[in-house]
């Protein structure tokens, strides 16, 4: 059984994100694992940062972590990024000396440790765009940064990244196949 913390990054319960959510947390509590969820808006986190020691919210949020085996990011991709709510937690929750720090090499230089090293991270992003803009036009610029950016700097090398594209433009027929991707990356948890 694995505990699998979730970030929740969107405003609208009746979004696609809100099924990809009810469907992940449906699936793998089927399956015996157990959820924890963080539904940032519901909470009304603050993504502010303003260089502020962190405050209860953060430190509940990296108790959560650490006893998880799992994250799991769930929100849309917009102007090539999350939500700002979803950002700012990254900034705030993921942030050094807690998830990472810097070993010197020489000079300014040097490069990052993870602290987060053995958990696993799963994140699904909706876009607006066709597929063939994100990957052509803007060489998947939000799955890099996340990946590499952000998990890997954690320590976090077992990365999986489902995108789901043109959501807005795609009927119930293709919103039932992304469900069922999500299902099935549910399943192998």
């Amino acid at each position: 059984m694995k505990k699998i913390f979730i970030v929740y990054g969107h405003y609208n319960d009746k979004s696609f994100n809100a099924s990809i959510r009810d469907t992940f947390v449906e699936t793998v509590n089927n399956n015996g694992h157990s959820t924890d969820v963080v539904d940032l808006y519901k909470e009304k986190f603050d993504p502010v940062f303003s260089g502020e020691e962190p405050d209860e919210d953060v430190l509940n949020h990296r108790k959560r972590i650490e006893n998880s085996d799992v994250i799991v990011l769930i929100a849309p991709i917009w102007n090539f990024r999350m939500p700002a709510i979803v950002e700012g937690w990254i900034d705030k929750v993921l942030a050094p000396p807690w998830a990472f720090r810097f070993k010197k090499l020489f000079g300014n230089y040097g490069y990052p440790l993870g602290n987060l090293k053995g958990k696993k991270a799963v994140v699904f992003c909706t876009y607006g765009s066709p597929q063939f803009a994100v990957r052509t036009f803007f060489l998947n610029m939000p799955t890099k940064r996340l990946r590499r950016g952000v998990f890997n700097i954690c320590g976090i090398t077992d990365v999986i990244y489902r995108r789901y594209f043109a959501v807005p433009f795609v009927g119930d027929k293709k919103r039932k196949k992304f469900l069922e991707d999500v299902k099935k990356t549910a399943n192998n948890i």
